[in-house]
């Protein structure tokens, strides 16, 4: 196991029982949000916002993240397919910085390299109409990046 797997698991571990996280696709038009269980073992599509300004943004997800005693943000970060960061990727750093000034919560960052054409298969796979596809892209890609998140943090060892 990585350092990495190592300190989110230490990461996790350390936030309050029964927290949940919250998961963050942020795209340019929308932000898809996901939730974890109380038990942080299963990652469920919440809600999509459609994006205003960040004030206002920030403002609706600080609300659902208080109304579901949310204690971290697992957000996506869109690195290109080499690894390396692009504009979409420093563009999520900023938000994260702006965030960081609202919310005490903490964020973690999670690659989300092909989550939303992962779920875009699985949704043509299902025989989604492209009408379906477009209102729940976003918040399945949320879950997605949360649930991969989930799934490293719970497969890996504190020692």
């Amino acid at each position: 196991m990585d350092d990495k797997n190592r300190s989110d698991a230490a990461f996790a571990s350390a936030l309050p029982r029964g927290a949940r996280l919250m998961g963050i696709d942020l795209g340019t038009k929308t932000i898809g949000l996901a939730l974890s269980d109380v038990e942080r073992r299963i990652a469920s599509p919440l809600e999509t916002l459609r994006r205003v300004k960040f004030g206002i943004d920030a403002k609706a997800m600080l609300a659902l993240a208080e109304k579901y005693g949310v204690a971290a943000f697992i957000i996506g970060l869109p690195l290109n397919m080499d690894g390396s960061e692009g504009p979409r990727a420093q563009a999520t750093r900023a938000f994260v910085r702006n965030l960081a000034a609202l919310s005490p919560r903490p964020v973690l960052f999670q690659d989300e390299r092909l989550s939303t054409a992962a779920v875009t298969r699985t949704l043509i796979d299902a025989d989604a109409s492209r009408a379906r596809r477009a209102e729940l892209v976003d918040k399945l890609a949320a879950a997605y990046i949360l649930q991969a998140f989930i799934d490293r943090v719970n497969s890996a060892p504190l020692s």
